[in-house]
């Protein structure tokens, strides 16, 4: 299902999660919300030498991830921290709550909005794709993606608008981008996010 191109530095780990509900009727209870602080009881916490260990990953194909190019995880971060961020629901809230503490960047794909295969590998040369409603557009050159049959869907620092989640999500990919310069910490990620997702009654699988 998931090809990944060689590469020096990425540790990457992807599943697959079938929701019981559409995506938009599953709420999250009150204690899985209670993880979106800085000072929650997690696994791990990120700091300063896990930002740059995730921004080191991304540059090595020769892109800048700075300003609103950063990786999805640091923008979490001032989310929480400015008290921006809330709850969503089950899907999105257990992808930020993982992200958030993990400090590592997590694409959630509709598997109904992709086609397979997929393969994950650094985007060539003025590759691009729109990330937004609005149509906004983001250059994906030397940046790792996350390609299906179509193109680049997927990234580190912003996902495809074309396979995003909705409110009738059933299916998803999610991939975790860690970095083998810490060791086991895509794992633990993997491990905890799936355990959140089958908590509340749905069904994963390792991709």
């Amino acid at each position: 299902m998931l090809v990944i191109d060689p590469h020096p530095l990425l540790d990457l780990r992807a599943f697959t999660t079938t929701f019981p509900n559409p995506r938009g009727e599953i709420s999250s209870s009150s204690d899985f919300r209670a993880l979106l602080a800085l000072d929650a009881a997690a696994p791990f916490h990120s700091d300063d030498q896990v930002r740059e260990a995730v921004r080191a990953l991304l540059r090595h194909g020769g892109f800048k991830p700075t300003g609103r190019s950063k990786p999805a995880s640091e923008y979490l971060l001032r989310a929480v921290g400015d008290g921006s961020l809330g709850p969503i629901n089950l899907a999105v809230d257990a992808c930020n709550v993982v992200s958030l503490h993990s400090g590592l960047p997590i694409s959630v794909v509709d598997l109904d909005n992709a086609k397979e295969p997929f393969r994950v590998g650094i985007a060539p040369p003025e590759a691009s794709y729109v990330f937004n409603q609005s149509g906004q557009s983001m250059d994906l050159s030397g940046l790792l993606c996350l390609f299906d049959a179509v193109g680049p869907c997927a990234n580190a620092v912003k996902d495809a608008q074309r396979t995003k989640t909705s409110g009738e999500t059933r299916r998803t990919l999610s991939v975790i981008w860690g970095t083998n310069a810490l060791p086991g910490r895509a794992e633990q990620a993997a491990t905890w996010y799936r355990a959140l997702l089958e908590k509340h009654g749905s069904s994963t699988a390792p991709v």
